[in-house]
């Protein structure tokens, strides 16, 4: 029968191993006296001198707020996603139930209110059950709270072999750091707010870290509307998330929630008759996954994950990929974008129904930015992030260069081949130099030789031809036959004439539709590589003295061409697409974000008689049929151009109202982009070939019916009459020259063939 003897002085061994904890440190005589003053005396304004040691909060031990997760906004407020490296939502003590902070302190730290930080009581007690062979903690809340901050400012500097977890790693001079940090916590800060701040960075276990995140991945709720049950569950979890785990293992997490309610009931935080109800309540979880990323984001993952990219590039955000990541998945911040929700939304609905079940696998997109302040409104394509029932699925962004979307090296799109929506450039270079769009000018030519006297005024050589008499080279073609003749300028342009496109380019200098086509912020949307092959982060120019790139040969963003079209809406001045309008850091403080940059691109006459020209193109010409209306009889100001590469494997239409441009695309998005869009069958209709107004078209008409009204249809500016209805002159570009220059180097290739939108009602 054992003798009735204190346990504390039971053996010399247990006397022994308490001086021994307490000899191992330099500072343990100094420790002794911080532990034996009561926490009223430590945290009052007159500390003794034999605790001034823990008058100082170290360096150590910087209580900045923990890993937060960031919100990327829509324009109104509504949330796209969530990114974090710890799920974690800072909420305030006031705004968690009673529940939650009675269970904790009853099961975790019973004597909260009345120790310094270091309990000296739970320390003895838990000395001598080590000692009898019973292993038992002794940490109170406040140094859980210390050894969580510590953990979490090593795990955001990636310092993760640092780490200390109790029982695993810690030794005795680290649980007396420990203590003595606790105690300096104390003296800083008011019980309330080390509770608040111990809860709000606890790991829950499931990806959720702090309790508003554990309320809602455990419950599907909040950590204020927390009920008795689910809140002594919790607090349960923090002892051992694994072990306690409800969903892995819920005969453990019941007996644990029972025991965190026993403690509650002892210590008369609850009442009988609830700690009845709550011990009777069966472990049920609603369980809401933790959806981190773009990847489940809301709405626009596509847009959402171009915004991403946006601050990670950008070096405001750290100096080098490390620190940009740390601010951005740890740094709590809140992103507000220039989303419209409404317009997402229309434009989604119009991709999504451009292929239907998609088998083959066939792209869209539609992209809008606002003209005179480049903000990006919509950003929707015809694809999943993750496969979901045998959808479409990529993480490949049709609508932005590649530098700004995800895929990997250069096997992605970075736009696709623009065809004739690069025509009107050319035209409004015909325009700058002081024609008029009413000159009539000869479309019958069709052969454009090596030696054809091109002018050139850039450093760039002139690369190209189109000559049937020449090696593998081809005639220029047009769509339909009944083309090739004498027509004005404007009819050209508004029918997408190829060989008219041509005549013109004839008759101005190439380098100024280069210096035209660079001023609206036009380039190729793969990004350039160095002479080892290596990938950089510059994007080429589009070089329009390379003669295939005046009927769009090379691949562009439908981004970019939103934002190029939309100069010609707001009179010549280009603005450059803008994402993000603000970020801010959970102080609220203000981050750098984007703001709205324009320049004068064009001349505004220019540009009024691109608008000019463009309305026609819907009203008699390639477009005719795709005509926006508000209903079936009204329709409003509205300027577009068709596109369509030679294949037909890559299908536009670009077009604005003086307060919303939109590029709508349609075509092969597989890849190097070879398919052809010939003899095809698309949403159950069969196409020989597909052109611009077919498919992109009514993806582009019937958005900009429902969304451009909001943004503004005012009547376009018109052009100088002169350059509507000036003198109509005749000319004829000739075959060959007498005079011609050099011939071209004989490894220099043909032009690609041209875009086939043009013959009336293509493209």
């Amino acid at each position: 029968m054992a003798t009735g003897k204190n346990p504390l002085f039971d053996t010399a061994t247990t006397l022994g191993k308490i001086l021994a904890f307490l000899g191992v440190s330099a500072i343990c005589g100094v420790l002794v006296a911080g532990l034996l003053v009561p926490a009223a005396a430590v945290s009052g304004s007159t500390a003794s001198g034999s605790i001034e040691f823990f008058d100082t909060l170290p360096a150590e031990l910087q209580v900045d707020p923990p890993s937060q997760s960031t919100k990327i906004l829509a324009s109104d407020g509504s949330l796209i996603a969530n990114l974090y490296a710890e799920n974690r939502t800072r909420v305030a003590l006031d705004q968690m139930s009673p529940f939650i902070k009675d269970a904790v302190i009853a099961i975790e730290d019973s004597r909260f209110y009345e120790h310094g930080g270091v309990d000296t009581t739970g320390i003895m007690r838990a000395l001598v059950s080590t000692a009898r062979g019973n292993k038992q903690g002794a940490s109170t809340i406040t140094q859980q709270y210390v050894n969580n901050v510590i953990n979490a400012s090593l795990e955001a500097e990636g310092n993760t072999e640092d780490i200390k977890l109790n029982g695993v790693n810690k030794g005795v001079g680290d649980k007396l750091r420990e203590m003595k940090l606790a105690i300096a916590l104390e003296k800083k800060f008011t019980k309330e707010q080390i509770l608040e701040g111990y809860l709000n960075i606890v790991f829950f276990n499931r990806d959720a870290y702090g309790i508003e995140a554990a309320s809602k991945f455990f419950f599907s709720t909040t950590a204020k509307d927390l009920t008795l049950p689910q809140a002594a569950l919790l607090a349960g979890l923090v002892n051992s998330p694994s072990f306690f785990d409800p969903i892995n293992n819920p005969d453990n997490a019941k007996n644990r929630r029972d025991q965190v309610l026993k403690a509650m009931y002892t210590q008369k935080k609850i009442t009988q008759p609830d700690y009845e109800a709550a011990v009777a309540t069966p472990v049920e979880t609603k369980v809401t996954p933790a959806r981190q990323g773009c990847a489940y984001a809301s709405t626009a993952p596509y847009f959402c994950d171009y915004v991403l990219h946006l601050l990670l590039n950008d070096p405001k955000y750290g100096a080098d990929d490390t620190e940009r990541e740390r601010k951005i998945f740890r740094g709590g911040l809140t992103i507000t974008t220039t989303l419209d929700t409404k317009a997402q939304n229309a434009a989604q609905a119009q991709v999504d129904a451009s292929a239907g079940a998609n088998p083959d696998k066939w792209g869209a997109a539609v992209v809008s930015v606002q003209p005179n302040t480049g903000k990006i409104t919509n950003m929707a394509q015809n694809t999943v992030w993750l496969p979901n029932d045998g959808k479409f699925d990529t993480n490949i962004n049709f609508n932005v260069d590649k530098l700004d979307a995800n895929g990997g090296d250069l096997n992605g799109l970075g736009g696709a081949q623009p065809g004739s929506t690069m025509k009107p450039f050319t035209f409004a270079e015909w325009l700058n130099e002081g024609n008029s769009m009413s000159t009539v000018l000869n479309g019958a030519v069709r052969r454009y030789p090596q030696n054809f006297p091109w002018k050139n005024t850039c450093e760039t050589p002139t690369v190209g031809w189109y000559d049937s008499t020449n090696g593998d080279s081809k005639d220029l073609q047009n769509a339909e036959e009944g083309y090739y003749r004498s027509m004005t300028v404007l009819d050209g342009l508004a029918n997408s004439i190829n060989t008219m496109t041509f005549a013109t380019a004839a008759k101005v200098d190439l380098c100024g539709i280069q210096k035209i086509v660079d001023a609206v912020g036009l380039h190729e949307g793969l990004p350039q590589r160095d002479s080892e092959g290596k990938i950089t982060n510059t994007q080429p120019p589009i070089t329009m003295t390379t003669l295939g790139n005046l009927l769009g040969s090379r691949q562009t963003s439908p981004l970019s061409m939103a934002s190029a079209f939309a100069t010609f809406a707001n009179d010549g001045k280009y603005c450059s697409p803008i994402a993000i309008t603000s970020v801010t850091d959970p102080t609220g403080a203000q981050l750098p974000a984007q703001s709205t940059s324009c320049r004068d691109a064009l001349k505004p006459e220019v540009a009024r008689g691109v608008n000019y020209a463009l309305q026609e193109v819907l009203n008699r010409g390639s477009g005719s049929l795709i005509q926006p209306r508000i209903s079936t009889r009204t329709s409003f100001p509205i300027a577009a151009k068709t596109g369509t590469s030679n294949n037909n494997g890559s299908t536009w239409v670009v077009g604005h109202t003086t307060g919303l441009a939109t590029a709508a695309w349609f075509g092969d998005a597989l890849g190097t982009q070879q398919r052809a869009g010939q003899n095809v069958t698309v949403n159950g209709k069969f196409y020989t070939g597909i052109d611009g107004y077919m498919i992109a078209g009514p993806m582009f008409s019937n958005f900009m019916s429902q969304i451009a009204p909001a943004y503004g249809t005012n009547p376009f500016t018109a052009p100088p009459s002169n350059m509507v209805n000036g003198t109509p002159t005749r000319t004829t570009t000739p075959t060959t020259q007498s005079t011609a220059p050099a011939p071209a180097p004989a490894t220099q290739a043909p032009s690609p063939e041209p875009s086939k939108d043009n013959g009336k009602g293509n493209g």
